[in-house]
C-alpha cells in the first residue's frame, strides 16, 4: 500500500537527505582500438578502388568521389567525436586489447573475436566487389 510521504515526515520516520554527488566519466572511446577503425575504413576504401578499377568508366568518377565522401563522414565525424572538450577516456592500445579483450553486453569477447566481428562486413563487402568485378569481367 502506498503512504504519504508527509506523514513519515511528521512521525520522524522518514528523513530528506542531499542527494549523492557523483562524478560522470564521460567515455567517447568506442571502447576499441584505433587500428581496428583504420582497417574498417581501409576496407571500404578498397571497395571504392576495386569497383573503379574494374569499371573503369569516367562517367563513375562523380559517384565514387561521393562514396569516398560518404566513407569519409561516416568515421571523420565519430574521430572529431572523440576529440572534443571534456573526453579524458583514450581508446585501447592494441597491446591491451590483445590481453584483455573487451567487455559486451553479452560477456567478455576474446580479442580475435571482437577483431572478426567488427571486420566480417568490411571482408565480405571487399570480396563481394571483387566477385562483381569478376562476373562483369567474365561476361
Amino acid at each position: 500500500m502506498s503512504k504519504l510521504v508527509t506523514d513519515h515526515l511528521e512521525q520522524g520516520k522518514a528523513r530528506i537527505v542531499e542527494a549523492p554527488s557523483r562524478k560522470i566519466e564521460i567515455d567517447r572511446s568506442f571502447g576499441l582500438p584505433t587500428a581496428l577503425y583504420g582497417t574498417t575504413v581501409g576496407l571500404y576504401f578498397a571497395v571504392i578502388a576495386i569497383l573503379a578499377a574494374g569499371f573503369g568508366n569516367p562517367g563513375l568518377t562523380i559517384p565514387m568521389a561521393i562514396f569516398a565522401l560518404f566513407i569519409v563522414a561516416a568515421f571523420g565525424v565519430p574521430a572529431l567525436f572523440t576529440r572534443l572538450k571534456g573526453n579524458d577516456s583514450k581508446p585501447l592500445t592494441m597491446g591491451k586489447f590483445s590481453q584483455e579483450g573487451i567487455v559486451t553486453y553479452t560477456g567478455r569477447l576474446a580479442p580475435r573475436d571482437a577483431t572478426i566481428q567488427m571486420l566480417i562486413l568490411p571482408v565480405l563487402v571487399v570480396l563481394w566487389a571483387c566477385a562483381v568485378v569478376t562476373i562483369a569481367a567474365l561476361v
